[in-house]
């Protein structure tokens, strides 16, 4: 199934909340998705959920870890350039091949010139090689640096790396699903969805006499349900409150 872009379903659809958007999708896979499949599925996520792995995530107040990583162009990114200028969103994402991963890519997408003005940056990230992600950035026409995050190393440094389970890679694998290929590797690695906001805060060095400059995260929102994730609109109104 091709998961078109909210250009392509309706003019000024990106107004919409991403939960109605979530809900339509929803809907499809229940129509056109084998009862069976969609259970494999539900049940990945409901081990997730009991592995605690959202909980061991990277946590508010956390310091974010630095990275650096190619976006879709091959250009080097730098964490601490990012938030030179302002707030840093970042967005965790499985792939191309997620029909919500595109649709919160979509809507994040809709309000980057709202983040642009109150002088916040915008990423997302995942172990999708730059080619792949090249395709995506092409196809739903992103205004914002998507990352490549080979074999998860900065999903790992965040807690949110799983390695997908055998009885979900044969499903995935008759959706035409290719991780080995699309990620570049045979790990079988993804991150669970998460996004967070990070800035530059001050912090005491060793001698109490000078303060060293440190991304800290304020606000996370990491979640093992792929169909739950923070609406554009709050995300922006919570950057529009840190400029204020």
């Amino acid at each position: 199934m091709k998961w078109r872009s909210l250009e392509e379903l309706a003019p000024l659809s990106h107004t919409r909340s991403l939960r109605d958007i979530y809900a339509d999708r929803k809907a499809l896979i229940a129509k056109y998705v084998p009862a069976d499949i969609q259970a494999v599925h539900a049940r990945v996520v409901e081990e997730l959920t009991k592995s605690g792995i959202a909980e061991r995530a990277l946590k508010l107040g956390s310091e974010l870890p630095e990275f650096e990583l190619p976006d879709q162009n091959g250009a080097i990114i730098r964490s601490t350039d990012l938030m030179q200028g302002g707030p840093l969103v970042i967005c965790f994402i499985r792939g191309r091949w997620c029909p919500f991963c595109v649709g919160q890519v979509e809507a994040m997408n809709a309000i980057v010139p709202q983040l642009q003005q109150r002088g916040a940056s915008l990423i997302a990230m995942s172990a999708q090689t730059v080619h792949q992600n090249s395709l995506m950035a092409d196809q739903h026409n992103l205004r914002f640096p998507l990352l490549s995050d080979a074999g998860s190393k900065v999903a790992k440094l965040f807690g949110l790396a799983y390695r997908v389970p055998e009885y979900q890679q044969e499903i995935y694998g008759r959706a035409f699903v290719n991780l080995p290929f699309v990620n570049g590797d045979e790990s079988w690695q993804l991150p669970i969805p998460a996004t967070y906001i990070a800035r530059i805060g001050k912090t005491a060095s060793m001698n109490m006499q000078s303060t060293v400059r440190q991304g800290k995260v304020i606000y996370a929102f990491p979640n093992p349900n792929y169909t739950d994730r923070p609406e554009p609109a709050a995300l922006l109104e919570l950057v529009a409150q840190l400029q204020a």
